[in-house]
């Protein structure tokens, strides 16, 4: 699977693009109406991200403005974000109002996901103290040294391959808030280098005492992400475990079983898994019996044998 298409909304704000530098309409949305995305084109672009920002700035009440979306930038498969984190930064005291950030909402004709170029990105939360929800798309070049933010309830990173180094980041941030933690994990093929033992930081939780939402997902190592969390302290105060997207099989899944009692849990969400029909019919009833929201969905789960029957599983995003 790739992605397909565009963020629809951002901190409950219907996305919006700005206009290109064909020219601004008089009337434009309410500036705390609508989560802008601000874009320019990857290929041959007429215009850079920064320049299409500053017309933003200068169009648009910014002190109003409650969500940003970076969309895509010129070159983006190999030229960084570093400008543009630079260019957000600076403008930081004119968004007072910013409560939420994703960067990188790219479609797959625009980049591939492990194509985008990212760098350093904490320093878009250091600059905005009051930011409550955070994403960022695209492994490559991706950093995320340890941070506290004492503000930031949701953080999102989707990637193909998840750098080991942004996953100690993570797991050593102080995030006293944080609600909803998401990392697609993704594939050595493209760049994810870490093990479960990785998680450990997060999975005790001790950083993160409000989290109710963990996804470890779109993983190749998903079997073993399953057996740690099956004995992690976190879970306890779980509403929704999303171990979906991965390469999840009978050894993982029988493994969380075996593990501490999830009966307590809103949701599991296992979609894109490669569980046999015994081990699915088990989780329902141990879950589902339970009132457990169970996600079993496995119909894009795709999978190749070799002649020697060595057998190939895929997560859902790598490219």
């Amino acid at each position: 699977m790739t992605i397909g298409g565009h963020l629809e909304e951002l901190y409950g704000l219907p996305a919006f693009t700005f206009p290109g530098s064909g020219g601004t309409p008089r009337e434009l949305p309410g500036p705390d109406a609508v989560a802008w995305r601000i874009t320019a084109d990857t290929y041959d672009a007429e215009e850079r991200w920064t320049e299409a920002f500053a017309r933003f700035c200068s169009a648009v009440d910014t002190t109003r403005v409650r969500a940003l979306v970076v969309g895509a930038w010129e070159d983006a498969y190999e030229r960084s974000s570093a400008d543009i984190v630079e260019a957000l930064v600076a403008a930081g005291d004119r968004l007072p109002g910013l409560r939420a950030l994703f960067v990188g909402d790219m479609h797959f004709e625009e980049c591939e996901i492990s194509w985008i170029t990212q760098t350093d990105v904490t320093p878009l939360l250091a600059a905005f103290p009051d930011l409550e929800e955070f994403g960022v798309r695209g492994g490559q070049g991706l950093r995320f040294p340890a941070l506290r933010h004492d503000a930031l309830c949701t953080l999102i990173v989707e990637t193909g391959g998840l750098p080991v180094d942004v996953v100690r980041g993570v797991g050593a941030s102080e995030l006293p808030a944080l609600e909803n933690l998401d990392l697609w994990l993704g594939t050595s093929w493209y760049g994810a280098d870490s093990e479960a033992a990785d998680l450990e930081p997060i999975l005790s939780g001790v950083r993160l005492p409000r989290l109710r939402y963990l996804a470890l997902r779109n993983s190749e190592i998903q079997d073993e992400i399953a057996a740690a969390v099956a004995s992690a302290p976190v879970v306890a105060r779980l509403e929704v475990l999303d171990l979906s997207m991965g390469t999840l099989g009978d050894d993982g899944a029988t493994a969380l079983l075996g593990g501490q009692p999830l009966t307590h849990l809103k949701k599991l969400d296992l979609h894109h898994n490669y569980l046999s029909d015994p081990v699915r019919q088990r989780i329902r009833e141990t879950l589902q019996a339970a009132g457990v929201e169970v996600d079993l969905d496995a119909d894009d789960a795709d999978q190749d044998e070799d002649d020697d029957g060595t057998v190939h599983r895929y997560v859902s995003v790598g490219e």
